[in-house]
């Protein structure tokens, strides 16, 4: 069976994990890794600008996004801006699309799917919304997704938020939806601050399992020194 080879990078600066993604999907590309694999990482507060960012939408100034310890990057994904940091669980599926199926539209509803079926068995119902990208629940974003392709193998991915403190979402226009409502798994579930670190790593394993069901692939660990190992950072735009 067709593996998925599932890295905790734990939290690792946007900067670093950018480069290391790039890196594997270079590897998936020509062929050095010969399984897809999910990244999943938890980052220091950081604002990314994808393809399809408008100016208006990034409220806040720099000397702000300075003040609130927030940095500032223009990617290569599609998608307009949005936001990581800590209690979010990002995810980076570096998946080649010739295995499965080559659509990139048909992939980011897997995407979905995979969230919608990780945060079911907590009681959240996730839901799509018609016209847009992401994962919803009661009318409210849950998680945003964004991606960059090459050679059909994608990168970047998904962004789920769990206990993430959601004001840092008022320095921007989430996604370029105008207002959007955003919340978090805790905030469903209304989960105390003393349990927050036991439903993150709950929603983490419930996440990898999930993609693998909906991608048809087994499940593999993958320890981060093994993967930059085999995936040295190198460039990759």
């Amino acid at each position: 069976m067709p593996q998925l080879l599932v890295s905790d990078l734990r939290t690792l600066a946007y900067a670093d994990a950018l480069a290391l993604q790039r890196a594997a999907a270079r590897a998936r590309i020509s062929g050095e890794i010969g399984e897809d694999l999910l990244l999943l990482v938890e980052h220091p507060p950081v604002v990314t600008l994808g393809r399809s960012s408008k100016e208006r939408h990034l409220l806040a100034t720099p000397a702000l996004l300075a003040a609130r310890g927030v940095e500032l990057f223009e990617v290569e994904r599609g998608g307009d801006v949005t936001f990581h940091g800590p209690g979010q669980l990002v995810g980076y599926p570096i998946v080649d699309l010739k295995r499965h199926k080559q659509d990139l539209h048909w992939y980011l509803r897997q995407v979905e799917e995979a969230l919608i079926r990780a945060v079911a068995p907590l009681g959240i119902v996730g839901e799509r919304s018609a016209g847009y990208t992401g994962v919803w629940t009661n009318g409210r974003k849950l998680a945003s997704i964004g991606v960059h392709a090459r050679d059909w193998v994608t990168w970047h991915g998904f962004a789920l938020n769990v206990t993430t403190d959601l004001s840092y979402f008022d320095l921007i226009v989430p996604c370029g939806i105008s207002e959007v409502e955003m919340t978090s798994v805790a905030r469903e579930l209304s989960t105390p601050s003393t349990e927050h670190d036991a439903l993150k790593r709950d929603v983490r394993d419930r996440v990898a399992e999930a993609f693998g069901e909906v991608f048809s692939l087994e499940l593999v660990t993958l320890d981060p020194t093994e993967l930059t190992r085999i995936a040295a950072p190198t460039a990759l735009v």
